[in-house]
């Protein structure tokens, strides 16, 4: 075993201690009686490297992005009009997005594959209410694989047609009024199926060259920290927005997503071999759970350290009638349901804001001054 080795997997393992892991016959565990706020901790690590990532780019910005989150004084829920705006790349949308990604405890990615991104918008005083950022899925998830009842020639064919939530949710003072259930309803609306749409219309499968119809049928994502409550029984007049399916295994990458992940990949451009791909996918590393994986055989460490052991509830929202028929092959449409933003935005208002609104009154204290990440300097 050489040095360079050596070196990496003992910073492997000193970084998972760093973290509140055991680390015993070159496996981890977590503590007993682990809770939500130790789930947090174990992030912590992962969001503040991304938080020194980010720092070169945004903090000159940050006087001018914070202009964007409201004081709660600034906020009335009888005239709250959310609407959704698309983040455009290279705008100041997307600074306002990345900024505003950097304040979720779990560190939020930059989502796989395809992208859209969205920002809701209150009109009513053009503050920032949430974030909806969608990317292409995991291929592998037997929870979900099996609630839809895919085989694995329908998942190939139609995993197109699905995409992942991998950040979802409101920003104080508007998350102090239940709003995060609104940004979860507002991702299953006609206005984000048609940006979906119109992105993707001309687009052909990598391998076969087949042009797929643009149908968004289904959206998936997954709690932060175990069970959730955000999109559990969100259901009104019937309508079941997302439906609990189980839970993910408690494997992946994000425990090497701070520090050592930039080490690893180092290590991996010099010593590993990328999974062999098709000539139009292109080369390299799929993504970072690959990196980790070659990077881990190499070093001879099992791969059963990528199983983090953190447990993590499944939702899927089918946006049709027949979205799960039409993901197995049975029929051609997806039958869509037609939920405009209005309509939604109307459903919530009547159904959770203005009772929790007249119930809970702390969202009026939130000053934006708490929503800053770096301390004001001379320099800044």
């Amino acid at each position: 075993m050489d040095a360079d080795v050596r070196k990496l997997r003992r910073a492997v393992f000193a970084s998972l201690r760093r973290q509140g892991y055991i680390v015993e016959r070159g496996r981890i565990t977590l503590p007993d009686e682990f809770e939500k706020d130790d789930v947090r901790r174990l992030h912590s690590v992962a969001a503040i490297h991304k938080l020194q990532l980010a720092e070169p780019a945004l903090r000159r910005r940050e006087e001018h992005l914070l202009s964007f989150i409201a004081n709660g004084s600034e906020v009335s829920p009888t005239a709250i009009r959310p609407r959704l705006a698309y983040v455009e790349r290279g705008t100041d949308d997307e600074l306002l997005f990345r900024y505003a990604s950097l304040h979720w405890s779990i560190p939020v990615s930059a989502g796989y594959g395809r992208r859209l991104r969205f920002l809701v918008i209150d009109e009513s005083n053009g503050k920032l209410m949430g974030l909806i950022g969608l990317g292409d899925p995991v291929f592998a998830m037997r929870a979900r694989d099996e609630w839809i009842g895919w085989d694995s020639e329908a998942k190939r064919k139609n995993l197109w047609h699905l995409m992942d939530a991998y950040v979802l949710g409101a920003v104080p003072p508007y998350s102090n009024l239940l709003c995060g259930k609104l940004v979860a309803m507002l991702a299953l609306s006609n206005e984000v199926r048609r940006a979906f749409r119109q992105r993707y219309a001309d687009t052909f499968s990598l391998i076969k060259r087949r042009k797929r119809p643009p149908y968004l049928a289904m959206i998936s994502t997954t709690s932060a920290l175990g069970r959730s409550s955000v999109y559990n029984r969100l259901r009104v007049n019937g309508n079941e927005y997302w439906r609990s399916v189980g839970f993910t295994t408690g494997s992946g990458d994000f425990h090497f997503s701070n520090g050592v992940y930039d080490a690893l990949r180092v290590f991996a451009e010099d010593r590993c071999e990328p999974t062999a791909k098709a000539e139009r996918w292109g080369t390299g590393f799929r993504n970072k759970r690959e990196v980790v994986r070659k990077c881990l055989h190499a070093l001879g460490l099992s791969l059963d350290l990528t199983y983090h052991g953190i447990e993590r509830e499944i939702f899927l929202a089918p946006l049709g009638r027949d979205a799960v028929r039409f993901l197995k092959g049975d029929v051609s449409r997806p039958a869509f349901h037609d939920w405009s933003v209005e309509q939604l935005v109307g459903v919530f208002r009547e159904r959770w804001l203005l009772g929790r609104a007249e119930r809970v009154t702390d969202y009026r204290d939130f000053q934006r001054e708490q929503y800053r990440l770096w301390p004001v300097t001379n320099e800044s």
